[in-house]
């Protein structure tokens, strides 16, 4: 893939709501959901939002409810920002009108994995500033909701920064550079290191099933790890280490990493390609790293 140009007009109209009561989250959503209802060529919209709020909105529409989509948002954000990147992407091609087209209120789990810590925030607010690129061929109306009572201040100000409809909004390839631009820890003096060009799916299997994981588990990592390696081209470098309960492997390919997308764009198909193993790879692990160092690209994979 290619580095993508700077974001222009986009038919994806990626909107903010901040609230800090029930009161302020009715006022933000039921005028949202009637633009839905009324829009032309376009099914229902859908609300993913904490049960809490699913529960104010049913009292507050009455019968209308049952004529929209109401999900809880712990059965939609289930992994990390790149899961909900696919979740997004299939459903859109799934329910969506033409184009794209479908009205969806968004609240991401800020008390759950998304707010967990620092390096998790981070990961969320990547996936708010890079769905400006990702969904940008989409006629698609997102309103992200953001419960100061959960998120924080500190959230809602970098959020800002990834919503156009924000006066402080910045262009995504430069949120994701600033994220990337805090140094990942050095790897340990006693990580190991496989040979060759390609790291051997069977010697990283066996490496992660000694460090604890299960079999299965110990299947997926190889695999991704493998698939990431093949889709970045030979490497110069491949290094194993554990991280807590984690196992984590770091690849040197030889080519630098350009794309700033480079996994989160679903494959298009069979045929392999840079950004096609990435994408595999940040589906099944908790963090996948791409930085450009001096000494060219660090790929950092975790799992765990």
């Amino acid at each position: 893939m290619t580095s993508p140009a700077a974001p222009g007009p986009s038919p994806f109209d990626h909107r903010m709501a901040v609230f800090g009561s029930d009161d302020e989250f009715l006022a933000q959503a039921l005028p949202f959901l009637a633009e839905g209802l009324a829009a032309r060529h376009e099914p229902p919209p859908v609300v993913i939002a904490a049960p809490g709020n699913l529960d104010l909105l049913r009292d507050a529409l009455g019968p209308v409810a049952d004529g929209i989509g109401l999900v809880p948002h712990t059965e939609w954000y289930t992994g990390s920002a790149a899961n909900a990147i696919a979740q997004g992407a299939g459903y859109l091609a799934e329910h969506a009108g033409p184009g794209g087209r479908i009205h969806l209120l968004m609240e991401p789990v800020w008390g759950g994995r998304a707010g967990r810590s620092p390096r998790e925030t981070a990961e969320w607010i990547r996936y708010e500033a890079l769905a400006n690129l990702l969904f940008a061929p989409q006629a698609t109306t997102a309103l992200c909701a953001y419960d100061t009572r959960v998120a924080g201040a500190t959230v809602v100000a970098a959020a800002r920064r990834a919503h156009p409809d924000c006066a402080v909004y910045e262009d995504p390839l430069r949120i994701a550079a600033e994220l990337d631009a805090v140094p990942l820890p050095a790897p340990p003096a006693a990580a190991e290191r496989i040979p060759g060009p390609a790291p051997a799916g069977g010697a990283v299997r066996t490496w992660a099933t000694v460090q604890g994981l299960a079999p299965a588990e110990a299947e997926v990592f190889a695999t991704a790890v493998a698939e990431a390696a093949a889709a970045l081209g030979p490497v110069d470098r491949a290094l194993l280490w554990t991280d807590g309960p984690a196992c984590v492997c770091e690849l040197r390919p030889v080519r630098r990493v350009e794309d700033p997308l480079a996994g989160f764009v679903p494959p298009p198909g069979p045929a392999a390609g840079q950004g096609r193993g990435l994408w595999f790879a940040r589906q099944v692990c908790a963090y996948v790293d791409v930085r450009d160092e001096p000494g060219g690209t660090a790929v950092r994979l975790q799992y765990g």
